[in-house]
């Protein structure tokens, strides 16, 4: 069954809800109040079907000035607009700032009902029908049905009902495949249950049992029941009305504006950047003015920042920067609506382009450029902006700037992949790279190396972790997979060798002084004298003609090519010592294979300085074994 949520709109007391009333069966006004004063002041819900194929759901929305903010938190759901004009009063007030409204969150479908049509002679309601098309002309309604009706008399019901289902088959399904959002506008206590919350799910799917998050507080849920259209359901799509039962809070801790989404997909944003429409009506708006900002069913204040620093005319349009004074779940495409912080009326609205931007100086044309990608440009267009931006990014938090599924997101990459823009790293591909940042940071890795060695000819190279932290342009630092990418690809291309945790240069070595040279044969040459009783490295080092610096650069080198090891901090040892050591325990084994401490001492000749720190050496290397106060010769 298809499912299509209709929005009322119109001026206080021109008959929305009795229209609803009639056309359901269901009284839309909840409140006590709303019955009392015979005016609704918060969102009402019914619905009911056309058929087996077509379920109508209704969102009735206040009609007087004072509640327009709880119709704003109704009329972003959904797929259609019933325009509802009283035959008796005609055009009005909430008429024209509901109608702007619609217009700004950019609806696309709708009519006309000219409500209390039994009141008039037909000739006044020939009239109001010709004000009504004039008002409309130029508008996604110009050319819409405008039907008289009656909910006291049930004329044009039927006519009604017909245009509703015309309307419904051409609305295009809402999108299952992105990850859900369900914007909150009620919350309530249900008996015996717990806290529930209603809204209209705007996309993907939600399944009982499901966990959920709820932004912006950040908490984990889980669904233990859900009602569709009022009726149990174990599954909700998008452009459903839909109840949740939720555990895991309470219902006092949850707001109108709030929204429910997959855990770990998304982040909440204070700041939006957006594309802004001033109305020709409103008054001219000035840079870093503060106004109301309603999305979805969130309201808050907000302060607005014009990208080009020049005050907005009416009706003129600009690039802005939304820094919102609550935190909330917005994505790209959502729109908005705002209004003037006093008097409070409509002035305007706009469609988010980023959710995640950065504070922007005033007239940067890189940031507009971007933003004209994200505003205008298809879906490859969008991603290669946001990873030219930043240069990669892992799929996950594209998927919170995005609002794609990982799969969404791959797709079009490998798209960007086969045009050789982007790459995709990591088995499954679990970040993607802009193929300019790659080459960029490759250039920038061999320049730091070139540097290096420039400045350190005595040393082999960097460690990976060293050049990895050099390699980040403006701070950034890639990211341990993007860098072993980039080590690999230059390897391929001869540009770097790697030798464990250390790069340098291909076909770069150590280039030593005829003085250095000399200097390195006598550091060895002291150690291999001094056999296994040694000196301290600083003692070696200061008997040498170069200077301290270069003389502990050489005893490095002379550790990584293996011809010294390094026993402890103080004990440095040559190679050959070691493997004389290493054939006195063999022959030692073959007459015992058991030595002790004491042992040990007798058979090297070694003080308890050397003899300790060497046996645990020994132990290191499994050239022996120790049990108890003993060691056993492997």
């Amino acid at each position: 069954m298809k499912h299509v949520i209709v929005g009322t709109a119109g001026h206080i007391d021109h008959g929305k809800s009795a229209l609803v009333r009639a056309l359901t069966g269901t009284d839309p006004d909840r409140l006590e109040e709303e019955k009392r004063r015979g005016i609704t002041i918060d969102l009402g819900f019914a619905h009911f079907d056309l058929g087996e194929d077509l379920r109508i759901g209704f969102i009735d929305v206040p009609g007087h000035e004072r509640f327009v903010k709880n119709m704003l938190a109704g009329v972003g759901g959904i797929d259609l607009v019933l325009l509802v004009v009283a035959a008796d009063e005609s055009i009005k007030p909430q008429t024209r700032e509901h109608f702007d409204i619609c217009r700004l969150l950019g609806i696309q479908r709708g009519l006309v009902a000219i409500t209390k049509s039994d009141l008039v002679e037909a000739d006044i309601l020939d009239l109001v029908r010709l004000e009504i098309q004039e008002f409309v002309g130029g508008s996604f309604l110009e050319g819409a049905p405008v039907i008289p009706v009656s909910a006291r008399t049930g004329e044009g019901l039927d006519a009604l009902k017909a245009e509703l289902r015309r309307l419904s088959q051409a609305i295009p399904p809402r999108p299952v495949e992105l990850p859900f959002r369900l914007p909150i506008d009620r919350a309530f206590v249900m008996k015996g249950f717990g806290a529930v919350v209603t809204g209209t799910l705007v996309a993907g799917r939600i399944e009982k049992e499901a966990q959920v998050e709820i932004f912006p507080l950040g908490r984990r849920l889980r669904v233990r029941g859900m009602e569709v259209h009022n009726a149990p359901a174990q599954v909700a799509l998008a452009g459903q009305r839909t109840a949740l039962n939720v555990v895991g809070i309470e219902a006092k801790e949850i707001a109108r504006g709030m929204v429910l989404a997959p855990p770990e997909t998304f982040e909440a944003t204070t700041r939006l950047d957006a594309r802004l429409n001033l109305l020709p009506t409103a008054r001219p708006l000035k840079n870093h003015s503060r106004v109301h900002f309603h999305c979805g069913t969130a309201e808050m204040l907000a302060e607005v920042v014009l990208l080009e620093g020049k005050d907005l005319k009416p009706g003129q349009t600009a690039l802005a920067q939304m820094r919102l004074s609550e935190a909330g779940l917005f994505l790209p495409g959502d729109r908005f609506i705002i209004r003037q912080f006093s008097p409070v009326t409509t002035m305007g609205g706009g469609i988010v382009l980023d959710n995640q931007p950065s504070k922007h100086r005033v007239g940067d044309a890189r940031v507009s450029e971007f933003l004209g990608v994200m505003e205008a440009g298809d879906s490859k267009a969008r991603l290669e902006g946001l990873l030219r931006e930043k240069g990669e990014y892992p799929i996950p938090s594209l998927g919170a700037r995005l609002g794609w599924q990982p799969a969404e997101i791959l797709r079009v990459a490998r798209m960007l992949e086969v045009d050789r823009r982007v790459l995709l790293l990591g088995q499954p591909a679990s970040v993607l790279v802009h193929a300019e940042h790659f080459q960029g940071l490759a250039k920038q890795v061999v320049e730091q190396l070139e540097k290096f060695h420039a400045a350190n000819p005595l040393v082999p190279g960097l460690s990976k972790e060293d050049l990895r932290a050099r390699a980040g342009a403006n701070g950034v630092i890639p990211s341990p997979l993007l860098f072993n990418a980039l080590l690999l690809v230059l390897t391929e291309q001869r540009k770097v060798n790697v030798q464990g945790e250390t790069v340098r240069l291909a076909g770069r070595e150590v280039q030593l002084t005829s003085q250095e040279a000399a200097a390195k044969e006598q550091i060895s040459a002291a150690f291999e004298k001094a056999a296994l009783a040694v000196p301290s490295a600083q003692e070696v080092i200061a008997a040498l003609a170069i200077d301290r610096g270069r003389a502990s650069k050489l005893v490095q080198i002379l550790l990584k090519e293996n011809v010294l090891t390094k026993v402890t901090e103080d004990l440095i040892f040559h190679h050959s010592a070691l493997t004389r050591l290493r054939e006195v325990l063999a022959r030692r084994k073959t007459q015992n294979n058991r030595i002790n401490v004491a042992a040990f001492k007798e058979l090297t000749g070694l003080s308890r300085k050397y003899a300790i720190p060497l046996l645990e050496y020994l132990d290191r290397e499994r050239v022996t074994r120790r049990e108890g106060d003993d060691r056993i010769i492997l």
